[in-house]
Order: C-alpha cells, then structure tokens, then sequence
C-alpha cells in the first residue's frame, strides 16, 4: 500500500531543500507554459474519458465473492498484491525508491555557499590550534 502522506512529505523535502528563487522559477515558466498546457490538457482528456466511459453495475455495492473461512481481508489484499498485481506493485516500488533516491541525491549535491564539518579535521587539531589565550586588561573594555 502506498502511503500518499509519505511521498508528499518526500516532495516537500525536495522542495525546501532546493531553494528556489522565485525570479527564475517565473521566467522558467513562461518558458514551459505551453507544454506544461499539453500536458495537462492530455491529463484532463484522460479523465474525462474514463469518468464518461464508467457505468455502474447493478451489483456493484455487494461484494465480488465471499471470503473462505479464516482468511482476513489483510491476507486477500496481500494475496492479490503478490499474485495478480505482482508487476504494478513491483513498479510502484521501484518508482517511490527511485524519488526517494533522487531526493538523497540532490540534498548532498556540492554547494559552495554552505558551510560543512569536517570530522576529521576536527579529530585532528590540537588544542594549540584551537585556543588562543588572551590576557584582557581590566576596566579597558577589550
């Protein structure tokens, strides 16, 4: 079962992580807008089509087949997943861990106005180089 909460706290991630500048983003898409339109024309055509093309059957709201003695619905679900569905289940999987990758990917990518730790450099001072001593003059301030 996909957890449609997760991947949009996953989209979320991304998206903060990326730090976009509004500027670009606008004049990006100007650029895109009539694709973006073809796009999402297609995806409506789509739709359309499939809720016109529905027809609901007469026995639609009774269940398909009774449920053998001892077998839950976690059990059936699980069975169809595994057998008849095994292929888009699998696809489903691959795509999520294909995002989740592509989110990993593009948090560690190199950036050079952002300050990172060095543990090893850290490990390997010594604590001349750490400290400076200063001896303050009272009442002067400094």
């Amino acid at each position: 079962i996909v957890y449609v909460g997760a991947v949009m706290v996953l989209f979320l991630f991304v998206v903060m992580m990326l730090r976009v500048d509004p500027a670009k983003m606008r004049a990006q898409g100007r650029a895109a807008l009539p694709l973006g339109l073809l796009v999402a024309g297609v995806l409506m055509a789509e739709m359309a089509a499939v809720a016109l093309s529905f027809a609901a059957l007469p026995g639609a709201a009774s269940p398909a087949f009774a449920l053998p003695e001892g077998v839950t619905d976690a059990r059936a679900l699980g069975r169809v997943l595994y057998t008849d569905f095994v292929y888009p289940f699998q696809v489903a999987g691959l795509i999520l861990l294909i995002a989740m990758v592509g989110a990993i990917a593009l948090t560690q990518r190199a950036r050079p106005d952002i300050k990172r730790q060095s543990v090893a450099d850290q490990t390997a001072r010594r604590p001349g180089d750490a400290m400076e001593i200063v001896k303050v003059t009272p009442r002067t301030g400094a």
